[in-house]
């Protein structure tokens, strides 16, 4: 097999082209500028903070404070300014009738109406000589989840580790005021809010409650607009204890 030498145009060319891809990432090294955006919020759930990524979806309680990071790098780069632009939206509105817009890299939002919402993130990248590169994100799916607010009727706070506290069960409650009152009106715990997974564990000023019927009033306003308004009778029966229940059976 004959060796044909390369021509000392077809040399030149070749010489040409290494050239300037050499120049090409001197200038600008590929993938030297890039954003990894992350959403962030409090999991009361799981009670923990929980990260998302582009393209992640999570159903979450309201209201949800959410704390989005552009991240953005650009070590390295040529382009070394650049913009952002995050968008909020309702997914059965689009992206188009933004929620939100801001233009800072990082900010907080919080969501307190039920439903499906997306977000994104745009980053405009500018070098010295204003030629640009644009960066979009996949679309973070957050969806938040209709209310339910339900009270129980009784406990027994006897500390024998069953039923010991008195829990709200609630789920996606924007707006909450209620109190317990014994029977001549005496207010004996108020929740809220901030209290409300706490419970009630049957005490007043640092003393159990004695036996008997109390009085329960809850106002609150769910993610999807609900109004629950609940009055009624609970029972506080420390002597009770399901573990000295026993069955029998003929």
């Amino acid at each position: 097999m004959r060796y044909r030498q390369p021509s000392a145009c077809g040399q030149w060319l070749r010489q040409l082209a290494a050239t300037f891809l050499l120049a090409l990432c001197a200038v600008v090294p590929l993938s030297a500028q890039t954003a990894n955006p992350t959403i962030t919020f409090h999991s009361t759930e799981e009670d923990a903070d929980v990260t998302l990524n582009p393209g992640d979806a999570q159903t979450v309680a309201a209201p949800c404070e959410l704390t989005f990071r552009a991240n953005v790098d650009t070590e390295g780069s040529a382009y070394t300014n650049y913009t952002c632009e995050w968008r909020l939206y309702r997914i059965d509105e689009g992206e188009d009738k933004a929620l939100l817009t801001r233009f800072d890299p990082d900010m907080s939002y919080t969501l307190t109406r039920s439903g499906g919402y997306g977000a994104k993130l745009y980053v405009t990248f500018v070098s010295a000589d204003a030629d640009t590169v644009e960066y979009e994100s996949e679309t973070f799916s957050i969806t938040i989840s209709e209310s339910k607010l339900t009270c129980p009727d009784g406990f027994s706070p006897n500390g024998d580790g069953i039923n010991d506290v008195f829990n709200i069960e609630s789920q996606s409650i924007v707006k909450l005021s209620g109190a317990i009152f014994n029977r001549w009106g005496k207010k004996l715990h108020t929740f809220t809010l901030d209290n409300l997974q706490q419970g009630w564990d049957g005490r007043q000023g640092g003393n159990y409650v004695k036996d008997g019927v109390y009085m329960l009033s809850i106002d609150a306003i769910g993610s999807d607009g609900l109004h629950y308004k609940i009055k009624k009778a609970i029972n506080v029966l420390k002597g009770f204890n399901e573990t000295d229940e026993t069955t029998t059976s003929n």
